[in-house]
């Protein structure tokens, strides 16, 4: 297989490598999956890059895209690097302020918006940020242009000689797209990232996921994050057929429709579905439920490596995936060859648990700074360690400094931050190493796990130090607890403020008996709800240091969320805002105590 140097190079050798296939993406249009094949898509992106030219967008010219997940997400990001253009995505969710800001700050020529509701939003935003945008939409919409009109003009005037003196003069160095970093404080960084940056990680991840061009993958986080991008890019490398799931909600209807062969999650997608497959054998009873929690007490105790499980375990897990996991993968549609899972830490129980069911999950870790993969758990012999996110990644370097920080280096790492050589030179040192802002450590010499953000470490009025995030996932496993902030800076002990699963815990109420009130608010302040979580919790402090154990909860109403502030687009908690905006709870907890 040639190697792109380019990310456009994958245009060309995606029809060498596979040919014209007919579903090189799918989509669902009017509640039917909608095929685009290679030839088509190639077309329309050549097409909108002469458009693009035609309507004035030149070489180094910032373009913006806010958009869901949809082939024309792709084919706008290729037409922009074949016009010598700069994309600049963003989530759909990010606020008008924030986007503003975006616009003004990356200079944007030109911004893409899917649909009335995004395109009004830019407009807005654009006018509020006193720059001269053209704003296109990819649907029809009222008042605006049209991507299909662009291609119109690029179909009029194909501008092919402009494209390949782009092609020709883009080097691997060619700055290739901005990305604005979400941010739990301070105010958005664009993330300058090259093609060289994202080929090097695609490439030398390429044997990561086990698909081939006769496989279907399902895509549904959001392709504006880095993640999902590289690996739309890794799996053109590769030529499976790519889907794009219709939301989150839909996901599972999804899945069973298309058996996709692989898909990309995060752990708190994971969970979802662990609970909801917990939630269907809570619901049997007699020998049934009895050997469906046998299978997952055996699930628990899964060692991925071989020479570690006896032959009576083993004999007992062939039993168990026979009759209790074979309906698992059943549900998953039958041909999940393997999860990808990245964005924050997998619980170590539930990763032994589906790769006990056959379902392995390939834990990674990055940044957007870092294109994004630093480490990863592969399926080659040997290359898996639960709790740890894998083995770094040939091209990269990692070294763990004094104080914990993980430092890497690698033709991954960006070029720098927008406009903001202060903040570049923040996190690359003199030597190049970028400095993560992670903590970690490797287990066994070689396999990096993370144990918490730097920044978001406090000490206790003890003088001990207390690593939050490592906590809420061990508190967010529970089927009880949906989301929660570990807080105690400066206190005598840890609590933390927990919103709990609340559809789980109706359907608890119910089998138990349990009256609770219809809302919310009056099943946070439910005492029985309380003392259920804080059994949990008694649970988890089991596994904790003394001074890191959970005195106490808040129980609080309103789930965090980006649109009311708590949450940034890529769902990391803003910790200032939850501490200021559920101060009053928490004074509560220490003023009692």
């Amino acid at each position: 297989m040639t190697e792109p140097t380019r990310v456009f190079d994958l245009l060309d050798l995606y029809p060498k490598n596979f040919g014209h296939k007919s579903d090189m993406y799918g989509y669902k249009v009017d509640g039917n999956w909608k095929k685009w094949s290679s030839q088509e898509t190639i077309e329309q992106i050549y097409q909108l890059a002469a458009g693009m030219l035609e309507n004035g967008v030149k070489r180094g010219d910032r373009v913006g895209l806010i958009s869901s997940n949809r082939p024309e997400w792709n084919i706008t990001d290729f037409a922009a690097q074949l016009c010598g253009a700069v994309l600049v995505p963003v989530y759909p969710n990010l606020s008008e302020t924030d986007l503003a800001f975006v616009i003004k700050d990356a200079g944007l020529v030109a911004f893409i918006a899917e649909g009335k509701v995004l395109c009004d939003k830019v407009s807005t935003a654009v006018a509020a940020s006193g720059s001269a945008v053209k704003i296109v939409s990819i649907d029809k919409t009222e008042g605006f242009e049209s991507i299909a009109q662009w291609c119109e003009k690029g179909k009029a005037n194909p501008h092919t000689q402009d494209i390949e003196a782009v092609k020709k003069e883009t080097t691997p160095g060619t700055l290739l797209t901005l990305l604005y970093t979400s941010g739990t404080t301070g105010t958005p960084k664009g993330v300058m990232l090259t093609h060289r940056n994202l080929v090097s990680n695609f490439t030398i991840l390429c044997d990561l996921p086990p698909v081939d061009h006769t496989c279907r993958v399902l895509s549904f986080l959001p392709l504006n994050h880095i993640y999902e991008r590289m690996l739309s890019y890794l799996y053109l490398y590769r030529g499976p057929s790519i889907y794009y799931a219709e939301s989150l909600e839909k996901v599972g209807d999804n899945i069973r429709e298309l058996s996709p062969h692989m898909f990309t999650c995060v752990p708190r997608l994971v969970e979802k579905v662990y609970d909801r497959i917990i939630a269907k054998g809570e619901q049997l009873t007699g020998i049934k439920r009895k050997l469906f929690f046998w299978a997952v007490e055996l699930g628990e105790q899964y060692d991925i490596r071989p020479d570690h499980r006896s032959a009576w375990y083993n004999f007992k897990l062939s039993i168990a995936s026979k009759i209790i996991f074979s309906k698992w993968r059943e549900a998953l549609g039958g041909n999940v060859r393997a999860m990808v899972s990245g964005g924050a830490a997998l619980n170590e129980r539930l990763a032994r648990i589906f790769w006990a069911a056959g379902i392995p999950i390939l834990e990674g870790y990055g940044l957007t700074e870092t294109s994004p993969v630093i480490a990863v758990n592969t399926l080659e012999p040997d290359s898996v360690r639960f709790g740890t996110v894998g083995k770094v990644i040939r091209n990269n370097e990692v070294q763990i400094a004094a104080d914990g920080e993980i430092l890497v280096k690698g033709p991954n790492v960006m070029k720098g931050y927008w406009n903001r050589q202060d903040a570049t030179d923040e996190v690359i040192d003199k030597e190049g190493w970028f400095h993560t802002g992670d903590i970690g450590i490797f287990v066994e010499n070689r396999f990096l796990k993370i144990t918490d953000r730097k920044k978001e470490i406090f000490k206790t009025s003890g003088g001990k130090y207390i690593a939050p995030q490592r906590i809420e996932n061990m508190l967010n496993s529970s089927r009880f607890i949906e989301q929660s902030m570990v807080i105690g800076e400066a206190q005598k002990f840890a609590s933390a403020i927990v919103v709990p699963a609340y559809g789980f815990i109706r359907d608890w109420a119910a089998r138990k008996n349990i009256k609770l009130g219809e809302t919310n608010a009056e099943i946070a302040a439910n005492k029985e709800v309380f003392a259920r979580i804080m059994k949990e919790v008694e649970k988890m402090n089991k596994d904790l240091a003394q001074y890191e154990t959970i005195k106490t909860v808040a129980v609080i109403a309103q789930p965090f969320a980006v649109d009311t502030g708590e949450l940034t687009p890529k769902l990391s908690l803003k910790r200032k805002v939850i501490l200021k905006k559920y101060e009053a709870e928490i004074n509560r907890i220490y003023q009692e105590s």
